[in-house]
């Protein structure tokens, strides 16, 4: 099984990629095989169509892409997604990344209680995000749109472990408190 990691930054000179590079350096070290879906380079278009919405009910899908990150995710016993929280919630890629492929009798089954998940292959799950807020600002005043990703989204579609790490004053803060918190992102992948 492999750590797939789920990459929602358009920019590779941002934070976000070092956090990612970081991630990579300590998986090669433990000797983990990885890969790595980059929702912009891959030119992912995240907006569900009126055509995909047809077949979203029956688990159907038209971009070649959903298959291919559908067996991704299916080989994989950890998820990683590394993002920026903007305007105080995911980027419109990594939300329409689970528009289109988190679909019905894939990632999921409904019964009378709600969802059963069907990606309980991912025994580990970590979120890694930046913002310029502070992290108690995003869990506690604009109601933790972290919390729905991980309660709502994730667990519902099986997803198991799952690990939020914030890395709050990104454009605003020091080198060193940077620094700092990619240490912090190679000591939990390492151990």
């Amino acid at each position: 099984m492999k750590t797939t990691i789920i990459f929602a930054h358009p920019w590779h000179g941002s934070f976000n990629k070092a956090i990612m590079d970081t991630v990579i350096s300590a998986l090669e070290k433990k000797k983990k095989e990885y890969q790595v879906i980059d929702l912009n380079k891959d030119g992912f278009n995240p907006v569900l169509t009126e055509g995909e919405l047809a077949l979203y009910s029956k688990g159907g899908y038209r971009d070649e892409r959903v298959e291919k990150y559908q067996k991704m995710l299916k080989n994989s016993d950890e998820v990683v997604f590394i993002f920026p929280i903007w305007w105080y919630n995911l980027p419109a890629i990594l939300k329409g990344f689970i528009d289109k492929v988190m679909l019905k009798n894939y990632s999921y089954t409904e019964d009378k209680f709600g969802l059963k998940g069907l990606l309980d292959n991912v025994k580990k799950t970590t979120i890694i995000t930046t913002s310029q807020a502070p992290t108690w600002y995003l869990k506690w005043v604009v109601g933790n749109p972290i919390r729905t990703f991980t309660r709502g989204t994730l667990k519902g579609i099986g997803f198991k472990n799952i690990k939020w790490m914030n890395s709050e004053y990104t454009t605003s803060g020091t080198d060193q408190k940077r620094k700092k918190f990619l240490s912090k992102i190679a000591k939990h992948f390492e151990s």
